[in-house]
């Protein structure tokens, strides 16, 4: 699967851990690791929360990229 997200990346800039922010949503420690190895993706509602818990831009947790897109429209076709 492709990195969808960067949560890790940013956990790891504000020096955060998975349980913290596991803790700070009220989600699983499994959740928020799965969402940091992007083996699935939180949907957008928590998204926002995780954006807003970071104190980050929403965009600095996507990593959805032009590339990424056209890739995935090539791919369809």
């Amino acid at each position: 699967m492709a990195n969808l997200n960067r949560i890790k990346l940013v956990l790891v800039e504000k020096n955060k851990t998975c349980k913290w922010l596991a803790d700070e949503l009220g989600k699983t420690p499994c959740s928020v690791n799965k969402w940091c190895q992007n083996t699935i993706q939180p949907d957008l509602q928590t998204l926002n929360k995780i954006a807003r818990v970071l104190h980050v831009n929403l965009r600095i947790c996507l990593m959805i990229q032009a590339m990424l897109i056209n890739h995935y429209n090539y791919a369809k076709n």
